[in-house]
């Protein structure tokens, strides 16, 4: 199997603190700027699971720079620069509390819950008499709170509001935000034959300003069906086909893993994690429309110490 990072311990210029998320390691340089690496991890239920995917970190990242590019005349974003395949650097902002989750279509938790009688999601009522992967008739946003540690939860815009986590303008201005983040993904999608179906967005602030951080539109953070065949499996009642890390949830569920205590993590197998690094492939090269190129098999961390510092030193200048 090929190489995989899992792990990073750098020491960067100027480096003050480091965050270890379930997929990114995020350093804190001079409280100004931050050096973001999408590792190989890969997480399912809020678990890291124990093996990594060769080259996710580097297909995450090139998407997300990509569409942090793509967007950037509609909503102010934090990046600055990609010195490595895997690594995105930018600025530091205070990160709000909150996941801003925007659904298309009813599919996922939304549905396991709809399917248990659950008929508002976030203080957001569903119309009754949905089926799985139906369209919503207008986007829905359900946010989550942003947890530390464990399990984010859901809440409402007004409980948002409510418990001051976020101002009423600043949601709002998110709100928005999310909103057309998510028309532009959905055009970006429909051009190579995909449908955006779900996905969410992190923001933070920097003098004054909301800004959107981390990732965005990739299959850590979205989920796309074929848009080649939808009709027709919906009206079968069959499951979609589907680009997203959602088989690898369900290929958790089939082996009794949903990351509730007791539950044993199933074995993942070489063989399991290049099959999950060939779909990850699959989806990057639909989204983007272009062929991925593997690196040489190297030593990464070394490739990535060198190529940050680089750039650190050029953006002192």
């Amino acid at each position: 199997m090929a190489t995989t990072l899992v792990n990073t311990e750098f020491n960067f210029p100027g480096q003050k603190s480091v965050y270890h998320g379930k997929v990114r390691d995020v350093y804190n340089i001079n409280d100004d700027l931050m050096v973001m690496i999408a590792t190989d991890r890969i997480s399912a239920f809020d678990v890291i699971l124990p093996k990594g995917i060769p080259f996710k970190g580097q297909m995450l990242n090139q998407i997300a720079a990509k569409f942090l590019d793509a967007t950037s005349d509609i909503v102010p974003n934090w990046k600055l620069a990609t010195p490595d395949p895997m690594v995105t650097v930018g600025l530091k902002c205070e990160g709000f509390k909150v996941e801003m989750i925007i659904r298309g279509y009813l599919t996922g938790s939304a549905w396991r819950e709809y399917k248990n009688g659950c008929r508002e999601l976030c203080g957001v009522a569903l119309p009754d008499g949905m089926r799985e992967n139906e369209r919503f008739p207008e986007p829905i946003i359900t946010p989550t709170t942003k947890a530390d540690a464990g399990h984010d939860e859901n809440i409402s815009k007004e409980e948002i509001i409510a418990q001051g986590i976020v101002s009423k303008e600043d949601y709002e201005t998110m709100e928005r935000y999310t909103r057309a983040l998510f028309q532009r993904g959905s055009e970006m999608a429909a051009e190579k034959g995909l449908i955006l179906v779900d996905t969410k967005y992190e923001f933070g602030k920097r003098d004054g300003k909301v800004i959107l951080i981390d990732e965005i539109h990739t299959p850590d953070s979205s989920r796309y069906f074929y848009a080649d065949g939808y009709e027709a499996r919906f009206n079968a009642g069959e499951p979609q086909k589907q680009l997203s890390k959602e088989f690898v949830r369900q290929w958790l569920i089939d082996h009794d893993f949903m990351g509730k205590e007791g539950q044993v993590m199933p074995e993942m197998t070489d063989e399991y994690c290049e099959s999950v690094s060939a779909r990850y492939q699959e989806l990057y090269e639909h989204i983007t429309g272009e062929d991925f190129c593997k690196p040489a098999d190297e030593d990464l961390a070394a490739r990535i110490e060198a190529n940050v510092t680089a750039c650190l030193a050029q953006l002192k200048r």
